[in-house]
C-alpha cells in the first residue's frame, strides 16, 4: 500500500518552515519527524531540507519536490472522492437498452431526469430489439432494460413502467382516416401490419385476441420487428395497425392515429438482474417508477 506520510509530514514542514511547530501540527514530538525526513532523503538520495538551529529552507531540490508532492497528495485526494462517489452510485457509468417503442414514451424522461440528478455517471442507452434485451440483461452487457410486457424473464427483475391503450394508424388517405373514433369490426376486412410475435408477444397476442372477439381473424400483410418499421409501412399504404399510443409522436405526415374503442393496453416492462452489483442502478429505479 502506497506510504503517503512521508509526503504529508515534508510539505508540512515546508509550509512552517520549523521542525517543532510542523510536528505539533502532526501530532507527532520533533526526533520521528526529523527521522522521517532524513529517511525520505535517504530513499530519494537528494538533500531536501537547508536546516539550522532556527530555520528550515529548502534547497533547489526540495523547492523541486514540494511542488511534485503537492500535486501527488491531490491527485491521492481526488482519487479517495472518485473511489467513494463510485462506490455509492454518484459517479461511473450505467447502460440502459430499450426497444424502439420506449423511445416515444419512457427513455427521454428518464434521460433527462437521471442526468440532472446524477451528472456524474455517463448514461449509455442502447436501442435493441426486444427479444435480445433479455438476454443482454441476463449476461451482464447492460444493466437494464425498458422492452414490450411478454415473454420468459428467467431471473431478472421486473416492474411495468408503461400501461396505455392502443390506437388505430392508418394512412391519411384511408376511407377511415377521417372517422373521429373506430371500432375493431370496421378494420375486419382490412390488412394489418403486424409486429412479430416473437418481437412483442404479449402486444400480437392481444391484438389477435381482440379481432378473434369481434369474430374475424386479422388479415396480416406484412409482420416486423419494430414499431417505427409498422408505421413506415402503414404511411406506404400496405396496411392498417393498432400500435401503442405513444407511437403519436412519430409524427409521420402521412398516417392518422385514431382512438379505438374498448382498446387493450400495451404495456412496457424494466427488467434488471438482481445480482447487478452496479452502484448507480438503483438510483436509476428509483426514477423508473410504475404508471
Amino acid at each position: 500500500m502506497l506510504d503517503i506520510k512521508p509526503l504529508r509530514y515534508f510539505v508540512t514542514l515546508a509550509e512552517i518552515r520549523h521542525f517543532g511547530r510542523a510536528a505539533a501540527r502532526l501530532n507527532l514530538s520533533q526526533p520521528p519527524l526529523s527521522r522521517q525526513l532524513a529517511a525520505l532523503e535517504a530513499a530519494l538520495d537528494v538533500r531536501l531540507l537547508e536546516r539550522n538551529s532556527r530555520t528550515v529552507a529548502l534547497t533547489p531540490a526540495g523547492e523541486r519536490f514540494l511542488a511534485d508532492a503537492k500535486a501527488i497528495l491531490a491527485a491521492v485526494e481526488q482519487a479517495g472522492r472518485n473511489a467513494r462517489a463510485v462506490g455509492r452510485g454518484e459517479a461511473g457509468s450505467l447502460s440502459v437498452g430499450f426497444t424502439m417503442y420506449a423511445a416515444y414514451s419512457v427513455i427521454p424522461a428518464y434521460a433527462r431526469a437521471f442526468g440532472k440528478a446524477w451528472p456524474d455517471v455517463a448514461l449509455q442507452l442502447r436501442e435493441v430489439v426486444s427479444h435480445d434485451l433479455v438476454a443482454q440483461v441476463l449476461d451482464g452487457r447492460i444493466d437494464a432494460a425498458v422492452v414490450m410486457a411478454g415473454g420468459d424473464y428467467g431471473e431478472l427483475s421486473s416492474r411495468v413502467v408503461v400501461r396505455e391503450p392502443l390506437c388505430v394508424a392508418l394512412a391519411r388517405h384511408h376511407p377511415r382516416a377521417r372517422a373521429r373514433r373506430l371500432r375493431i369490426e370496421q378494420l375486419a376486412d382490412e390488412p394489418f401490419v403486424m409486429t412479430a410475435s416473437d418481437a412483442a408477444p404479449a402486444l400480437r397476442a392481444s391484438i389477435d385476441a381482440l379481432c378473434r372477439q369481434a369474430g374475424f381473424e386479422p388479415t396480416v400483410s406484412l409482420e416486423v420487428q419494430l414499431q417505427q418499421t409498422v408505421l413506415n409501412l402503414v404511411d406506404e399504404g400496405v396496411g392498417v395497425a393498432l400500435v401503442p399510443a405513444s407511437m403519436r409522436k412519430s409524427r409521420l405526415p402521412g398516417v392518422v392515429f385514431r382512438p379505438l374503442a374498448q382498446a387493450p393496453t400495451s404495456e412496457l416492462i424494466l427488467l434488471w438482474s438482481p445480482r447487478n452489483r452496479n452502484p448507480c442502478l438503483p438510483h436509476f429505479l428509483a426514477l423508473a417508477t410504475p404508471p
